[in-house]
């Protein structure tokens, strides 16, 4: 019978292939397999559920409620505006975007951060008349520096805390990631704003944004065929003439829910039919009304509550979105709120299949066609983001300085030792909805449930992975064939394994692995555990090779019109710097 240890590194490898594969939720894939592993009794059952109560869980859940009180309360809103008035040439906007997406990341989630920053951004580079894709990587890169600075920064730096109070008996406090973290986001910064930005492929940088700000490619999007249309009785063919003006290509007619062979030229347009076409946002919207078309939305307008002024809108779906891996049918977004999804961006892709009926994905762009006065809320509720500037009107103005002082109380009353920082957070939390800053409901909507579940998942199997011996092994492995060679080029080695693993991995599952074949290493080596869980800390943070190895790097690939090639050009320079930078730091800083 297998042995504990083999049925672990077995659940294990699964699940890593899994997380790569990337065509199962992450946190279905991680809860699966703690389940799995409880069945094959290699983790306790009195034990399987002890992530989900773990400090590191706790404090990543309460992190995402003040990134929220302080988006709420307008700190960012002030900040965007002066970065917006302060940033004109491209050179000067990365430098400063840059610059205030760390410093933003150091204090709160950095995915929440660049989600705050990206229409800023995307907004200065229609004013400049320049392409989104020259500035969106560097910012997406430089939010994921800055969480390095602090203990609450990132993920990464939480586990890796909990971690060593619980194998060494104290955590670290909340700056001691700060020298070695300015030091790598320092150095990261100054590389995107001189360098990194230039790698960009030509294609994407020179691309024509004065004229549309949102022109990332065109959309797949299905127009109705209603009584009295133009078109009615004519073959598709008769209409290249109209779609020619219109920079508008027909892909397919659908009569019936069923779609017609081939791209149905010489099939007579009916009342009823759906025209599946391709363009961009503007494109479609003319064609449509020359054509005498409808949206799906237009047809709705009889019921009271969905009537008044509708409005196109493109926004992103986020990683962990409400509407991520589901579809615009299944949410009901029409029937129940009024909202047509009129087409879907994905690095160039066609959907043959309806455009309600898409599997959405993170990193998507949707053309939303809904009611002016209530979209904005429904984007939200989805969990995308608005690629548009609403003037940054933020409901809590007034309160952004009592929201900056009750969080600057909780970290001093946490690094001060006065207060443990689960319960610093806990308490500040509490006072943001005292204050109204966060309401009830949004402290739920704040909390990245998927990331949660993943941690909660993982840390049963880091755990019992460790006590099996796992750890152990693989610490010996690297100990044995490069331990001759010094702790300096173990470390090095160590990290750069760490940081390739994290390129394709989930930070967190990479750390929760890392961190205690780390404390290993140094055991076998005889030296200070600190360096090697500062590298995990470093490493599994730098995920810049990949869209997918980051969710901050998923955010951009739709607004800037990224393929997954772009990333390395200017990530695998950035994390080559990263040890240069990171591994002198760290031996200087916490000595072998």
């Amino acid at each position: 019978m297998p042995s504990d240890q083999t049925l672990l590194f077995a659940l294990l490898v699964l699940v890593f292939a899994m997380l790569i594969w990337g065509k199962v939720r992450y946190d279905l894939t991680a809860f699966s397999a703690l389940i799995l592993a409880v069945v094959l009794g290699v983790v306790p059952v009195e034990n399987a559920f002890d992530g989900f109560g773990h400090p590191a869980t706790v404090i990543i859940a309460l992190v995402l409620i003040v990134s929220r009180a302080l988006s709420n309360s307008g700190v960012v809103d002030l900040i965007a505006r002066w970065v917006s008035k302060a940033s004109q040439s491209a050179f000067a906007h990365i430098g400063v975007m840059s610059t205030v997406a760390a410093l933003l990341s150091a204090v709160m989630n950095n995915v929440a951060a660049l989600a705050l920053l990206m229409p800023v951004d995307m907004q200065a580079a229609k004013k400049a008349g320049r392409s989104p894709a020259m500035t969106l990587m560097p910012l997406s890169f430089a939010s994921i520096l800055g969480g390095m600075i602090t203990l609450i920064g990132t993920p990464p730096n939480i586990i890796v805390a909990s971690f060593r109070e619980q194998a060494l008996g104290e955590s670290y406090g909340m700056f001691d990631f700060a020298p070695v973290g300015i030091a790598c986001a320092v150095a990261g910064v100054l590389y995107v704003t001189l360098v990194g930005w230039r790698l960009i492929p030509k294609g994407r940088r020179d691309s024509d944004t004065s004229k549309e700000l949102f022109d990332l490619g065109d959309y797949i999007a299905e127009v109705n065929v209603p009584e009295n249309s133009s078109v009615i009785g004519k073959q598709v063919l008769e209409l290249d003439e109209l779609c020619d003006n219109h920079g508008v290509a027909i892909l397919g007619l659908v009569r019936g829910g069923r779609r017609m062979p081939g791209g149905a030229r010489r099939v007579e347009i009916a009342e009823g039919d759906t025209l599946v076409i391709e363009a961009d946002a503007k494109a479609i919207d003319a064609f449509a009304g020359e054509a005498g078309l409808a949206y799906e939305a237009q047809e709705h307008e009889t019921d009271e509550e969905m009537a008044g002024e509708l409005i196109l809108v493109e926004a992103v779906v986020r990683p962990g979105a409400r509407i991520e891996g589901r579809s615009a049918k299944s949410m009901h977004l029409l029937d129940h709120y009024g909202v047509t999804l009129l087409g879907v961006s994905r690095s160039g892709r066609r959907f043959r299949e309806q455009i309600r009926r898409v599997t959405l994905a993170a990193g998507d762009v949707l053309l939303l066609l809904g009611p002016a006065e209530r979209i904005n809320d429904i984007i939200e509720w989805i969990g995308a983001l608005p690629l548009a500037n609403r003037d940054l009107e933020l409901t809590q103005r007034g309160k952004a300085g009592i929201t900056v002082g009750v969080f600057a109380l909780a970290i001093l009353a946490a690094s001060t030792g006065l207060l443990y920082l689960p319960v610093a957070l806990a308490i500040a939390c509490i006072a943001f909805v005292a204050l109204g800053v966060v309401r009830g409901r949004q402290i739920y909507d704040s909390v990245e449930w998927p990331v949660i579940v993943l941690l909660g998942s993982m840390i049963p199997l880091g755990t019992a992975l460790e006590q099996s011996g796992g750890t152990q092994l693989l610490a010996d492995l690297l100990v044995d064939s490069a331990g001759s060679l010094g702790p300096l080029t173990v470390l090095v080695i160590f990290m750069a394994t760490t940081m390739t693993l994290s390129d394709v991995l989930n930070n967190t599952a990479t750390t929760i692995i890392a961190a205690p074949v780390g404390v290993s290493i140094a055991a076998g080596l005889g030296v200070s555990a600190d360096p090697f869980l500062m590298a995990v800390a470093v490493a599994a943070s730098c995920a810049f090779l990949t869209p997918i190895g980051h969710k901050n790097n998923t955010l951009i690939l739709g607004p800037g019109g990224y393929r997954f090639g772009d990333y390395w050009r200017m990530g695998l320079p950035l994390e080559v710097l990263i040890v240069v930078v990171g591994v002198p730091a760290i031996v200087w800083v916490w000595p072998f």
